[in-house]
């Protein structure tokens, strides 16, 4: 049982079952991650507002920028409840953050077991999620450098193969196409020596035109996919490990709330045994 006395009198009508430390330390909580939420919602309308990523909407099943967002509108309301409820001391407010949380932890695991699950059709629906940022690779900058990036740091190139850059329609490979770039790769698909100061950005030239061992002595082969699964196996522990992470917070925040919503409960019941007894000489 959490109480403690506040005044010089020392007397029971001061006596308080609500904990000051679990209270602010709830508030404080609350109040780093909806500054996060304010950041990330910035974040998300600037990129909106400046960009205009009509050409991502296109290319990625969900703009990142809305989802930004909205995860971000979402945390926000979230630790709103949990400010303003824990410094005001309000149980219906504690209790929608609570609630909240709880709804969100069952989500996440459900996602982790779904996704473990049907490992299948996740693989398939990333392959898809790839294949659509191929095709537009050149309409939005950003979404290029993305996908440029991820070639050279997990050292891959296509979604499958290489060959899946022929589904763009400037590295298509077909003797109709006028693209300079016809049948080739993205120089972020080669493979580039460490001495090499200077990147040579027409290294993926004709690539597709090659057979598959010749051209792996210049490019990445492997699609993305293959080395993204690989990487997610020999780093489950890491993996699991930011899960783990991402779930503490939750977990802290619903027990803390609990402790709280407890102690509140508590000293209504002692204010209203006092309010009841106030009359008696005796009490």
């Amino acid at each position: 049982m959490a109480g403690n006395r506040n005044g010089a009198t020392g007397s029971d009508k001061d006596f308080t079952f609500v904990n000051s430390f679990v209270k602010y330390l709830l508030f404080f909580f609350n109040l780093i991650f909806w500054v996060i939420s304010l950041v990330m919602v910035a974040v998300g309308i600037y990129a909106r507002t400046v960009k205009h990523a009509e050409a991502t909407l296109t290319s990625l099943s969900l703009d990142p920028a809305v989802m930004l967002i909205v995860v971000g509108v979402l945390i926000f309301l979230v630790t709103f409840c949990g400010c303003v409820g824990s410094l005001r001391e309000n149980i219906c407010l504690l209790q929608i953050f609570c609630i909240s949380l709880v709804v969100i932890f069952i989500i996440q695991l459900a996602a982790g077991v779904l996704s473990f699950i049907f490992s299948n059709k996740a693989r398939q629906k990333v392959t898809e999620v790839i294949n659509d940022a191929i095709v537009h690779y050149r309409d939005d900058a950003d979404l290029q450098n993305l996908i440029d990036f991820g070639q050279e740091e997990f050292g891959c190139c296509g979604a499958a193969t290489y060959l899946d850059w022929s589904n763009n329609i400037y590295f298509h490979c077909n003797q109709t196409n006028p693209s300079r770039e016809r049948c080739s790769v993205p120089f972020s698909c080669c493979i580039l020596s460490r001495n090499e100061s200077v990147v040579n950005t027409m290294c993926g030239q004709g690539m597709q035109e090659r057979e598959f061992a010749e051209a792996g002595k210049e490019i990445h082969t492997s699609g993305c996919i293959d080395i993204l699964d690989d990487f997610i196996h020999s780093n489950m522990i890491v993996l699991g490990g930011i899960a783990l992470g991402l779930a503490v917070p939750e977990l802290v925040g619903m027990i803390l709330s609990q402790l709280l919503m407890n102690q509140i409960k508590k000293q209504i019941e002692l204010q209203q045994y006092n309010l009841n007894h106030s009359s008696d000489p005796w009490s």
